[in-house]
């Protein structure tokens, strides 16, 4: 996959992650794309480094998806503990 195939799955797996994690996260639409992007990026690098997976053959491949998504719930989580933290 080019790196636009994981932009693109970036701002779907972010918009999944954001509606998965409960409450209000902190952020527009502008933030959950950008920790989409980061998440899929992170999730294809946890699924070849730590497990080995290669993520990189096909856009509609169950486990792409998956680590996008699961990327995009860390990246998420994260940024709601430091925003939401700072807005307190």
């Amino acid at each position: 996959m080019s790196i636009l195939g994981w932009i693109l799955l970036g701002l779907i797996a972010g918009a999944i992650a954001r509606a998965i994690l409960p409450g209000k996260q902190p952020g527009g639409i502008l933030v959950t794309l950008l920790t989409g992007i980061l998440g899929a990026l992170l999730g294809g690098w946890i699924a070849s480094a730590i497990f080995g997976i290669n993520v990189n053959d096909a856009f509609f491949d169950p486990a792409t998806w998956g680590f996008a998504i699961l990327g995009g719930l860390i990246v998420a989580f994260i940024w709601g503990a430091i925003a939401g933290r700072r807005a307190d």
